[in-house]
């Protein structure tokens, strides 16, 4: 079975999103860019399944050093995780893939940024309950 991971950035009040995109996306400020920075040396080597629009932000040096495959809401998360066995696999994307996944998920790497404007997509606890 693969160890099932997620790791996440949110905003003081758990805003995730904000049409498709991170809320603070551009934001050169230290914590954004350490989080960021953070994100791809923490899943360096393990693989990162999300939906198309986390995969097509994923940068082209990125790809090089982690497996990323691409989840569609038609799939289903045993047979995907299962292609991974014996793997680290990080989940990565917005409410649709957790709201999925999360049952699946053993450990949530959950950063919190200096972010407290507009969103549109929140994180939701009840993801950290949902474990098998």
């Amino acid at each position: 079975m693969a160890d099932v991971r997620s790791i996440i950035a949110i905003g003081l009040r758990g805003q995730l999103g904000l049409h498709g995109r991170l809320p603070w996306e551009g934001c050169k400020d230290r914590e954004f860019v350490q989080d960021v920075a953070r994100f791809f040396d923490v899943t360096r080597g393990h693989v990162l399944i999300a939906g198309p629009t986390t995969v097509s932000a994923v940068p082209d040096y990125a790809r090089k050093d982690r497996t990323v495959f691409e989840i569609r809401s038609h799939m289903d998360p045993e047979k995907v995780l299962a292609q991974f066995n014996d793997r680290v696999v990080y989940v990565g994307g917005g409410p649709p893939v957790w709201d999925v996944y999360a049952p699946y998920i053993r450990h949530w790497d959950i950063n919190r940024l200096p972010y407290d404007g507009e969103a549109d997509r929140w994180f939701n606890p009840d993801w950290l309950i949902r474990a098998r």
